[in-house]
């Protein structure tokens, strides 16, 4: 009876002193919680994609408490997320032009030459590497191997007869498929804006009119309609600055190839 007494006190005793030690460590380390830093984790998306800079939401959400970062940072969150960010941080935001990714290029399949029959993986990153850059004679064009479609979390981007496609409703800025994109013709554009050049060639017009249908020749001729200089040619390429675009379509009308919509 006097062991179990024993054992019983001994067991108690460690039990007592294991409760204290844990008691005072947890004071001892205690790790001080931001609380707005828990708030604005909370309103953020949590698609953890990177895209604005940090590692994942937690990261940015700490780096905005801490007044490291803009609370409009996000661009999956956008406007929306900002303005709870701004109400939990009591300040006042400023809305951001809302962007959405477009692919500059319009050679489909019964649009663009063939050079070669491709059979090898089908990834634009892997394809890049072959001579010629793939299969289509156009080496600025969209390669069709779904390397955007791949890096997309938000399914908004397709092949579709060769050539990428957005869906400008379900973009989210993340920019994921320019970084995948070896060609670099995915560029981000006002969601509102309605004139866009879908080429992305710096080709001689004579080379474009042998490798694509619906290339942009060079001729400057949007660029001589345009009231407002919004539209010019450089590097044999038209360009649109979105900020003086008055969407009168002139160039539109224009165009020859028919490739600015």
């Amino acid at each position: 009876m006097n062991t179990v007494i024993i054992a019983v006190i001994v067991v108690g005793s460690i039990g007592l002193f294991i409760g204290i030690f844990l008691s005072l460590a947890s004071v001892k380390f205690k790790v001080e919680v931001n609380e707005d830093e828990e708030k604005i984790r909370a309103v953020l998306p949590g698609n953890n994609c990177g895209a604005c800079g940090y590692p994942g939401c937690d990261g940015l959400a700490c780096a905005i408490a801490k007044k490291e970062a803009p609370i409009n940072q996000c661009p999956v969150g956008g406007n929306e997320v900002a303005k709870k960010i701004g109400e939990i941080l009591h300040l006042e935001v400023e809305e951001n032009t809302h962007l959405v990714a477009y692919v500059k290029c319009k050679g489909t399949c019964d649009k663009i030459q063939r050079q070669y029959q491709y059979d090898g993986i089908h990834d634009c990153l892997s394809a890049a590497v072959v001579p010629g850059s793939g299969d289509k004679k156009c080496r600025f064009g969209c390669m069709g191997y779904g390397s955007c479609v791949k890096a997309c979390a938000f399914d908004a981007i397709h092949v579709i007869d060769g050539v990428a496609q957005v869906d400008k409703e379900k973009c989210k800025s993340c920019q994921k498929c320019m970084d995948a994109c070896p060609q670099h013709l995915i560029e981000m554009v006002p969601y509102e804006s309605l004139c866009h050049v879908r080429c992305n060639s710096h080709d001689k017009g004579p080379v474009v009119n042998k490798n694509c249908k619906a290339g942009c020749l060079g001729c400057m001729m949007c660029q001589k309609v345009c009231p407002t200089g919004a539209i010019t040619v450089e590097n044999f390429l038209a360009h649109i600055d979105y900020s003086k675009c008055v969407h009168c379509g002139k160039c539109k009308e224009k165009c020859p190839r028919k490739i600015i919509e």
